[in-house]
């Protein structure tokens, strides 16, 4: 086993940036050096250690072998500025915004389900979004098995995929319901607390009357798991909860799949835990699931509206596995592969 260590930058430090520090500590990821970029040069405590913040710029590449993109702290369209000019001194960029997933140049990795596709980097390397990985681990083992025709899911997302403003906007709302006080709203277009939005991102023109989270789930999908016959219908809900997304999915596969089978394949699946007992109150919950690294899945059953169709319940936390961890764990299967 190589001893090589690496010179790792973070560029963005908010809940995503935040969170993938906590991740390469708590992975023991070799690292030389770590280097946080922003738009601000400053100091910032991240679990209980003080990190110093280096203001972006091209030269705050320079040495680095791996640079991940957060996307959060307003620095939507970072990549779009630093991410092919840090390849260019011959970093390897991990991007978890949205800005080149459907770039032909740019794989789009879940380790667990498409690994093979990171061969083909040409040095950025995307994340899927957070309810698409949510999803994927679930449906990705049983499309291995049965072929996925279509899928039908509403989410039930968190507002820490908002980032920072949205969990104190949830928190103050709660505060000031408790309290009496009026509810005031600015992360959203309507108060979350209490609520549920059926408007996640802005309407998609490729997609008429869809919105982009909706978009992403079908385009995502298909380029992930290699097939642009698979058929999606989103509708993506924002619930007053903190962390952690919840999906509900309806799914058709070419092959019948029984639930036991089902339950089988998803049990052998890694990054999943099947927790699916209605009788005893066991299912996946997004409160159990929020700092934990799997995905859960369960209500298992038989869609009875179509041919060879399941229904199921799926939950993951959309800051960790949806968004820190895969991207760590994306430069963790390059440096297995020896592609680092």
């Amino acid at each position: 086993m190589s001893n090589k260590k690496y010179r790792v930058g973070i560029v963005g430090i908010g809940a995503v940036g935040t969170e993938m520090v906590k991740v390469l500590r708590e992975r023991a990821f070799p690292i030389e050096e770590l280097r946080v970029l922003a738009r601000s040069e400053r100091d910032e405590e991240i679990a209980g250690q003080t990190v110093h913040v280096v203001a972006a710029c091209n030269e705050a590449f320079d040495g680095l072998d791996f640079a991940f993109f957060a996307g959060t702290e307003g620095a939507k369209g970072a990549s779009q500025r630093y991410g092919w000019e840090a390849v260019k001194r011959d970093v390897i960029v991990i991007d978890n915004g949205d800005d080149f997933r459907m770039d032909d140049r740019v794989p789009l990795v879940i380790p667990e389900i498409n690994p093979d596709a990171i061969k083909q980097h040409q040095g950025l390397i995307a994340n899927p979004n957070c309810s698409t990985i949510v999803a994927l681990m679930a449906l990705g083992p049983l499309h291995r098995a049965a072929g996925i025709l279509r899928f039908v899911v509403s989410t039930y997302q968190s507002v820490s995929g908002t980032g920072r403003a949205a969990i104190r906007e949830l928190e103050e709302q709660v505060q000031a319901y408790a309290a009496g006080r009026p509810l005031v709203h600015k992360a959203y277009p309507h108060q979350i607390a209490f609520n549920a939005l059926p408007h996640i991102g802005s309407l998609k023109d490729a997609l008429p009357g869809y919105t982009s989270e909706e978009a992403k789930m079908l385009f995502e999908t298909r380029k992930i798991l290699g097939s642009h016959a698979i058929r999606v219908s989103a509708t993506c809900v924002r619930i007053p909860v903190f962390y952690a997304h919840s999906e509900a999915i309806n799914v058709q596969f070419e092959k019948k799949l029984g639930p036991e089978q089902a339950r089988e394949i998803l049990g052998a699946a890694p990054g999943v835990q099947v927790i699916d007992d209605v009788s005893a109150n066991a299912y996946p919950l997004p409160l159990e699931a929020a700092g934990k690294d799997d995905v859960f899945v369960g209500r298992i059953r038989p869609d009875l509206s179509v041919q060879n169709g399941l229904a199921l319940f799926v939950v993951g936390d959309n800051i960790r596995k949806g968004a820190a961890l895969n991207a760590v764990q994306i430069a963790e299967k390059m440096i297995e592969m020896k592609l680092a």
